[in-house]
Parts: structure tokens; sequence; C-alpha cells
């Protein structure tokens, strides 16, 4: 009796341990989609993956450098080719500046490969062959995309896969861009964006509204005394009322 009670016992929790078993199995697993994405004055996130420059660790590998982490939904995509085409030319004006760039895309780094082929065999606005010398990183399973909080949380599309991190000597993020998957991105305007960082981070000052390289730059407001304004040289500096003083851009 005590045998046969036993044997009950042991039907009894096996079954159950099936049941739970299966259940488990059998529940969907939900990801965490709380892709947040760094903010300017983050430090940027960083991340170890192949490209078609090989193995990168980013932005470690680019020690004291400024870097353009330029991201990507799709290769073989017009919009990004022009794009890419474009930021090859600009190579040389990068490396003058000091900007290392990288190319993030979700696709695997066969594709990239391709890609990167097809591309420098193209001639855009009857420019020359390009050689893309930067690399082209595989972001196949997402992770670079979510790290950067490039992933929407209701949808698992990459097409917000189009943004732009400009990053300092320090690792530190400094600037943030996004362009829908219709409208190609403005390089004159990121080599505009690292010339007023670097300025302003060297120089201590602000620029005005559409400042270009070689344009009067802005002062802190000055301190006061008594109602004057002390501590700028006349010859360097001028105000257009109290609160707004510039620099002369040919001033040292």
């Amino acid at each position: 009796m005590k045998k046969m009670l036993l044997l009950v016992l042991l039907m009894i929790t096996v079954a159950q341990l099936w049941s739970q078993n299966s259940k488990t199995s059998s529940e969907p697993v939900t990801e965490e989609r709380n892709f947040r994405m760094p903010l300017i004055g983050e430090t940027a996130p960083s991340f170890t993956a192949e490209s078609t420059s090989g193995s990168i660790t980013f932005p470690a590998e680019y020690g004291r450098k400024w870097k353009l982490l330029f991201s990507h939904p799709q290769d073989f995509t017009p919009v990004c080719t022009t794009e890419i085409i474009e930021l090859a030319r600009l190579q040389e004006e990068m490396d003058k500046l000091g900007v290392k760039v990288v190319v993030v895309s979700t696709d695997p780094l066969a594709t990239h490969v391709q890609w990167k082929k097809s591309m420098e065999g193209l001639t855009i606005k009857n420019n020359e062959h390009v050689k893309i010398k930067f690399p082209l990183v595989d972001d196949e399973n997402l992770a670079i995309s979510k790290q950067y909080g490039m992933i929407h949380p209701l949808s698992n599309s990459t097409r917000a896969v189009r943004g732009v991190f400009i990053i300092d000597p320090d690792d530190v993020i400094q600037a943030i861009y996004f362009y829908p998957s219709s409208v190609g991105r403005n390089t004159d305007e990121l080599i505009r964006m690292v010339t007023a960082l670097q300025v302003t981070a060297s120089e201590k000052l602000f620029t005005p509204v559409n400042w270009k390289a070689g344009s009067d730059l802005i002062a802190p407001v000055p301190p006061t005394i008594d109602g004057k304004v002390v501590g700028y040289d006349a010859d360097k500096y001028y105000s257009q009322t109290w609160y707004l003083w510039y620099k002369k851009a040919d001033s040292k």
C-alpha cells in the first residue's frame, strides 16, 4: 500500500513539473525596449564590433580625437549611399579637423563589404571615384542601435536608425542630429558644427546664429563694477548692447 501511495505521489509531482516547464517554454519572451538615447553631455556608449576595417572598439580606439558616429538603417539604400560617398569625399577635410568617422549600419558585415565595393565604383555629381577609408560597422543584432537609443520602443523597424552623434576628445557627446529616411543629411552643417564646437571649447566663447568659420564670436556677459563694464580690450571686443558682446574674429 505504501509503495502504491509513493508511486502515485511521484506521478503527481512529475506531472506538475512537466506542466510548469511546458507553460514556461510557451510563454512569449518580452524584450525590455526602453532604449534610452544618451544625451548631450553624457559619455558616449562603448561597443566592440566587426567592421569593414576589422574589429573596432568605439570610442576608446580613437583616443583624443573628435568622433562622428553616423548610423544607417540598411545597406544599398539610395539616400544613405549619397551620404557615405560625400563623407568619403570629405575625408581629407575631416582629417584636418582631427575628426574620425565611424558608420554603423544594421545589415551584416558581408553586405557592408559589397555595398562599400559598389559605392567606390560610383561617381556622384561628376566627382571622381572615392575610397571609403572609414569603417562600416556590423550592427545586424541592433546592439549598437539600442545602446544609442535609435530603436523606437513601439516598433521593430530600423527606419529611425539615421542619427549622427558628434563626440569630443573626452568621449562626451556634444551634438546629436536625426534625419528621416527621405531627407539626406547636410555634411556642410556637420563640419560647421564640429568647427564651432572646437572653437568654442578652445576660446571659451560662443557662436552667434548662422556662424561660419572666420566670423566674430560671442563673449559671455562681462562683469561690471558700479554699472561699468571692465575687463575687455576695446580693440578686440565690441558690444551691441550691455548683454551682447562680440570678439573680433581676427583678434588674438
